[in-house]
C-alpha cells in the first residue's frame, strides 16, 4: 500500500474550490465616501455590506487580494462554541456578560443564515451540532462546569458521554444547531451586494495612517487619500494604531489544517477537542458530492517552537489513526489574534478618536466573531451606541488576567528581540538545497536564504519592519515569520500578515 503524503505546497480547499475570483480595481485617485472599511475578510466584508444596505456611501480596501487572508485559511465554523468559554466567563466577568458573549455570536450565527436565505447564496450552508469531547479524566469536571453555564444561561445544549464521531470520548458538551458553509462563497455574493448597492472595493491597496479628526483621512501607502466620516479597520493587527498599542496587547496564533478523503461515512457534527494539542473536525461537500474531513489544530505563536511542517505530520498521525484516509488532498495554516482577556477588541479605537473602529483579536472564532463585529460596530455608526459596547470595547478595563497575559507577552517579545540579534548563521546562501531556507550569512551578517524549485536564490534582510526583531524560516508555509509580533513574508520579502507595513529588504548573495 502507498503511503499516504502530504501535499508538497500549502493550498486552502477554500480558495482552492472557488472559480476565478472577482478582481477588483487597485486604489489609482484621492477619494471622498461616507465609510472606509479597512480590511477584507469577514468583519470587513460584512461590515461594508450592512452598512451599505443601510445607505451609506462605502470604500472597502484591501492591501493583497480580495478574499485571500486568513478567512480564506479558516475551518470555516459558523458557532457560538468557542471551545470552553462560558464558565470562564461565568466566573471571570458574570452571569450577565457571559451571557451577552453567547448573544451577540448567537445573533451573528442568525444573520449569517438569513443572508443566506435572503439572497440565495449558494455556500454550503448547513445546520450542525457542534462538540466539545475529551479523553482525559482531568477535563470531564470542566466539561461538566460547561454544560451547568450552558444551562445556566440557557444555551441549547447537553453533556453527553458519547459523540457520533468514531474517536476515542469520555466525555462532551453540546451546542445544537450551530452551522458550517464555504466562507469565500458566501463573502464573494457580498462583495459583489456592496457593489450593487454602491460601495467601492480596492484590491492591492495599502491603508497606513489615519489622520484623525471629525472628518479622517485614510492615507495609503502610495499617497492616495480616503475622506471619510468613519474609518473601520478590520485589519488583523489594527493597521492605525491611535495610541492604543494593540501590538503589545495581543498575540499572534497560527494553527495548521489538513483537508482529506476517508473512505467510511462522515457521520456529520462539528468537534474539538478540550485538551490540547487541539483537534477541530468538521466536513466540507465537495463538487463530486464525496466529503472533504476538515482537521486542524497544533496551535502555537508564530514564529517560534518547532519546525511547522512537523505540525502537518502530528495531524497527519492523528487522520491516520482515527481514519481510514484515502488521501491528504490539501494542506493549509491559519493565523489568529489572542487577546489577554480572550474577548475580542470591538468599537472605537480610543475615546478620543471616536469615529475610527476596529475589529481584531477573534481568537480563532472569526466567523461569528467577525460577523458580530460588523453588527456592532453598524449599530454604533448608525444608532451611537450597542448593548454589546461596554463587552468588547477596546478601551476595556485591564482584568488582572489581561494584565498577566500582558506582562508575559510582551516579556516573550523581549525575549526573542534580543535571542535573534544574538543568533549567528553559519551557512551560506550558495549551501542551500532546491526548496530549502534558513538562516545564512551575507557578507558577515544575518539573513534570510530560500532556492526555489526553479533554483533561483532569494535573499533577504531578516530584521522585520515592525520592530526590528528578527524573522525566521517557517518551512511548512515557506514564509519568514516574526517570533515578536506574527508579521509574516514572503520568500521575496513582501507583507504576508501585518502589523509590518513594509517588505523586508532584498539582498544580494
Amino acid at each position: 500500500m502507498t503511503p499516504i503524503q502530504l501535499p508538497q505546497f500549502p493550498a486552502s480547499y477554500w480558495t482552492a474550490s472557488q472559480p476565478e475570483r472577482a478582481s477588483y480595481p487597485k486604489l489609482d485617485q484621492d477619494i471622498e465616501t461616507e465609510v472606509v472599511v479597512v480590511g477584507a475578510g469577514i468583519a470587513g466584508i460584512t461590515a461594508a455590506y450592512v452598512l451599505a444596505r443601510q445607505g451609506y456611501r462605502v470604500a472597502l480596501v484591501e492591501a493583497g487580494e480580495i478574499l485571500n487572508g486568513t478567512t480564506a485559511h479558516t475551518t470555516a465554523k459558523i458557532t457560538a462554541q468557542h471551545d470552553l468559554i462560558y464558565d470562564e466567563l461565568i466566573k471571570s466577568s458574570g452571569k450577565d456578560d457571559a451571557g451577552l458573549y453567547y448573544q451577540a455570536s448567537a445573533e451573528a450565527i442568525a444573520f449569517i443564515k438569513q443572508t443566506v436565505e435572503d439572497q440565495g447564496i449558494y455556500c454550503g450552508f448547513t445546520e450542525q451540532d457542534a462538540y466539545v469531547y475529551t479523553n482525559a479524566e482531568a477535563y470531564l469536571s470542566k466539561l461538566e462546569n460547561e454544560a451547568k453555564a450552558y444551562e445556566d444561561l440557557g444555551i441549547p445544549g447537553a453533556y453527553l458521554d458519547r459523540i457520533p464521531l468514531s474517536v476515542p470520548v469520555l466525555g462532551a458538551v453540546k451546542m445544537s444547531r450551530q452551522a458550517q458553509f464555504h466562507p469565500l462563497q458566501y463573502l464573494r455574493r457580498l462583495a459583489e451586494l456592496v457593489v450593487e448597492k454602491g460601495g467601492e472595493i480596492y484590491a492591492h491597496t495599502t491603508a497606513v495612517e489615519v489622520s484623525p479628526g471629525d472628518n479622517p483621512v485614510v492615507i495609503t501607502s502610495d499617497g492616495h487619500k480616503l475622506s471619510c466620516r468613519f474609518v473601520v479597520s478590520c485589519t488583523h493587527f489594527p493597521f492605525y494604531d491611535g495610541h492604543g498599542f494593540y501590538f503589545s496587547r495581543m498575540h499572534a496564533d497560527r494553527s495548521y489544517v489538513l483537508g482529506l478523503e476517508a473512505e467510511d461515512a462522515y457521520p456529520g457534527g462539528m468537534y474539538l477537542s478540550a485538551e490540547d494539542p487541539k483537534r477541530s473536525i468538521r466536513y466540507a461537500d465537495m463538487s463530486d458530492g464525496s466529503k472533504l474531513i476538515i482537521l486542524g489544530g497544533q496551535s502555537h505563536k508564530t514564529g517560534q517552537g518547532i519546525c511547522t511542517i512537523h505540525h502537518y505530520e502530528e495531524l497527519q498521525k492523528f487522520a491516520e489513526e482515527h481514519f481510514r484516509v484515502k488521501e491528504i488532498a490539501y494542506r493549509w495554516s491559519a493565523q489568529d489574534l489572542v487577546t489577554g482577556d480572550k474577548l475580542p477588541f470591538i468599537g472605537r479605537i480610543t475615546a478620543s478618536s471616536p469615529n475610527v473602529f476596529i475589529a481584531t483579536g477573534f481568537r480563532k472564532w472569526g466567523m461569528t466573531n467577525g460577523t458580530a463585529a460588523a453588527l456592532l460596530i453598524k449599530d454604533l455608526i448608525t444608532e451611537g451606541e450597542s448593548r454589546y459596547e461596554r463587552l468588547y470595547a477596546p478601551s476595556r478595563p485591564l482584568s488582572l488576567k489581561t494584565i498577566g497575559s500582558f506582562i508575559s507577552d510582551n516579556a516573550d517579545v523581549a525575549k526573542h528581540l534580543i535571542g535573534g540579534k544574538l543568533q549567528h548563521a553559519t551557512r551560506r546562501p550558495d549551501q542551500l538545497a532546491i526548496d530549502e531556507g534558513a538562516i545564512v550569512q551575507v557578507n558577515g551578517k544575518r539573513a534570510g536564504g530560500y532556492r526555489d524549485q526553479d533554483g533561483k536564490l532569494h535573499v533577504v534582510d531578516t530584521t522585520c519592519t515592525h520592530m526590528g526583531c528578527e524573522v525566521e524560516w517557517n518551512n511548512g508555509d515557506r514564509t519568514w515569520d516574526c517570533p515578536c509580533h506574527g508579521s509574516r513574508f514572503s520568500i521575496a520579502g513582501e507583507v504576508i500578515e501585518g502589523p509590518a507595513e513594509k517588505p523586508l529588504k532584498q539582498l544580494q548573495a
